[in-house]
């Protein structure tokens, strides 16, 4: 059985530096958001995090070999049309509720192709957790089908939420991905962003309440405190805390290798030491109009999550 920690959220919230510390963990390991697996890596052949283009990376040559004999025995037109069908974030609504039989086959055959990649990683890696950074919560949503079936999924959602306003102000940013030559990452509006982050922390809650484990996490409260963040963290994958050694990881900097991780935010290529520090510079650089307007969308779920709305500049 796939033991899986489950990386949610809207991006932008903290999710890759998270996920990078947690694959320095011994007996983790962490391979990035396999959402996008199937279109930047095995049809456009982007570079994994190691600095080698997918198909000549030896660990997931090695991966794509234990999971389905070899990738190029994997239809990654079907696998897009089955994402298109059952893993959109209009799609959680109905995932949430008893689906139909017909499209419930649907469902489970799109998790089986990550089942399978979680289980050849393991096994690859010799690790017991696989840590997937896909953040979407229509994925997660979908991930809890197979739970239901064999060989099931040993599913654990993290749930990372960062203050909306500081989300807002950095998916304002262009950020290139280097992985991709002349391409930036997604921007979106301050408004476009406060909507999306209401609504994939809302997607996760549900998920809770859909019987799935899930542990909420502030991204400032890591950064607060790493070392004992960390150690509750592993205790949720599973872990024995007080079996690992942490030397790496100190308060305000961590040490990084380097991951095969298969995409997301380009920090996955960093390596070496790395910073441990707030990014607070939406507090001066957010508008006075954009923050009142994230402030009016997200204002209940900021509460909820203990953050203080009247923040001065």
């Amino acid at each position: 059985m796939a033991r899986v920690i489950f990386l949610g959220g809207l991006g932008r919230s903290g999710t890759t530096l998270i996920e990078r510390v947690l694959g320095e963990v011994p007996g983790i390991c962490a391979v990035g958001e396999l959402v996008h697996l199937w279109q930047r890596d095995l049809r456009d052949d982007e570079k994994c995090a190691c600095g080698s283009h997918f198909w000549g990376c030896d660990f997931w040559e090695r991966v794509g070999i234990a999971a389905f004999g070899g990738w190029h025995r994997v239809d990654v037109h079907r696998v897009l049309a089955l994402r298109e069908l059952v893993e959109r974030t209009r799609h959680i609504p109905r995932l949430a509720t008893r689906v139909p039989a017909g499209y419930a086959d649907l469902v489970r055959e799109y998790a089986d192709y990550y089942v399978r990649i979680y289980e050849a990683a393991a096994a690859v890696s010799g690790a017991e957790v696989i840590v997937d950074s896909s953040k979407h919560s229509a994925l997660a949503h979908v991930l809890r089908y197979a739970t239901r079936v064999e060989p099931a999924l040993d599913l654990r959602v993290l749930h990372v939420v960062r203050d909306a306003r500081g989300v807002a102000y950095s998916w304002t940013k262009n950020v290139l991905r280097p992985e991709a030559a002349a391409d930036e990452m997604t921007r979106y509006s301050p408004a476009r962003s406060a909507l999306l982050w209401t609504a994939h922390n809302a997607a996760f809650s549900l998920l809770r309440r859909r019987g799935v484990r899930v542990r909420t996490l502030r991204y400032e409260e890591f950064l607060a405190d790493p070392e004992a963040t960390l150690r509750r963290l592993v205790t949720f994958a599973g872990l024995d805390p007080s079996a690992v050694d942490l030397g790496w990881l100190e308060r305000d900097q961590v040490t990084l290798s380097v991951s095969h991780s298969a995409a997301g935010n380009p920090m996955r290529f960093t390596t070496g030491l790395v910073p441990l520090q707030r990014d607070d510079a939406w507090r001066t650089h957010l508008a006075p109009r954009q923050r009142a307007v994230v402030n009016a969308v997200c204002a209940p779920m900021l509460k909820a999550y203990g953050y203080e709305l009247g923040v001065k500049r």
